[in-house]
């Protein structure tokens, strides 16, 4: 497998660029590049200090941090957010603590969330006056869950 070049320039030269914590990873961490406080329920857009060049054909994908999540209720309210490929202002996560009672304090540097790079279609959208069938049917939003 070959690695796919992502130019990232930052906003300051502290700023860590992305990286995987292990072999494997699927995700690269992002960091705050400021310190942020998030009350219980509050939400806060946060800067990673990050500007990325995508290659055409990809998309980045930013998900929440399990351990965050976990250990907080922080969240990314729009999960995946999504990066086209023609955007080049600087990455940032919207967070959301979820937690009822506790406030979450993050330091500049921490890891607030991760960056998935994937190879994405273009589609053709074609109308037409009816849908081939499936196997589900016309079955709608939930309808193959738990019947109660």
């Amino acid at each position: 497998m070959t690695d796919v070049e992502i130019l990232v320039s930052t906003t300051d030269p502290d700023v860590p660029l992305p990286r995987y914590s292990h072999p494997g990873d699927a995700g690269a961490d992002l960091t705050t590049r400021r310190d942020v406080t998030l009350a219980p329920g509050q939400r806060e857009t946060v800067p990673t200090g990050l500007r990325i060049a995508l290659p055409a054909g990809y998309a980045a994908f930013v998900h929440p941090r399990s351990g965050l999540a976990a250990r907080h209720g922080v969240t990314v309210v729009n999960a995946p957010g999504t990066v086209d490929a023609g955007y080049r202002g600087e990455v940032q996560v919207t967070l959301l603590n979820t937690d009822a009672h506790n406030s979450v304090e993050l330091k500049a540097g921490d890891r607030i969330a991760q960056l998935v790079i994937q190879r994405v279609e273009r589609a053709a959208f074609v109308a037409v006056a009816d849908l081939p069938g499936s196997h589900r049917g016309e079955g709608g939003f939930g309808s193959t869950g738990v019947q109660g």
